[in-house]
């Protein structure tokens, strides 16, 4: 009779514990997003990244990308860009695979990184060594500012990076 009764007791404290630890939980700063497109040639293109926000601060100055630093392009652990078939961006060509998701910013052009070691946080231990491609990117004037950094991939190869007042565009094909 006692466990009978002890079980109903335990099970109501453990869920009464696990609702007010979730009520505590903060959201997360730079949640995780992702953005997919199958795009003409048949290939699925993926990008996996965290969603950092301006918050009010100076992209190039206190908030990345900072001139002449490699940037992981989101927050937290590298950006991963994967495809499931070979690809040509802006002309070179991308064996299929998973990939780090990096750039470099500039005053009219961004460079475009893809490097063999996408399982890293952030862009501590990046190695140029391991790129497997660098494309260039002009950097543009976005039509809005764009408070969290978006990444969007369309069905025409189309990859557009939104940072702030930034709009980076590259092709997939």
């Amino acid at each position: 009779m006692k466990r009978a009764l002890l079980f109903p007791v335990v099970a109501g404290l453990l869920l009464t514990a696990n609702a007010v630890m979730s009520q505590d939980q903060k959201p997360v700063a730079s949640p995780p997003a992702s953005t997919t497109a199958t795009i003409a040639s048949g290939a699925t293109i993926t990008i996996n990244y965290g969603q950092p926000s301006v918050k009010g601060r100076t992209i190039g100055k206190d908030l990345e990308p900072k001139p002449g630093e490699v940037w992981r392009t989101g927050a937290n652990e590298a950006s991963v860009f994967e495809t499931d078939k070979d690809v040509t961006i802006e002309g070179q060509t991308l064996p299929a695979g998973k990939y780090g998701f990096f750039t470099l910013s500039g005053d009219n052009e961004w460079t475009i990184i893809f490097n063999k070691t996408w399982k890293q946080w952030g862009a501590f231990k990046y190695k140029e060594a391991d790129d497997a491609l660098r494309v260039k990117a002009p950097v543009t004037k976005a039509p809005a500012f764009s408070e969290k950094l978006t990444i969007t991939a369309n069905p025409d190869g189309k990859v557009s990076l939104l940072w702030g007042d930034n709009q980076v565009d590259f092709t997939v094909k």
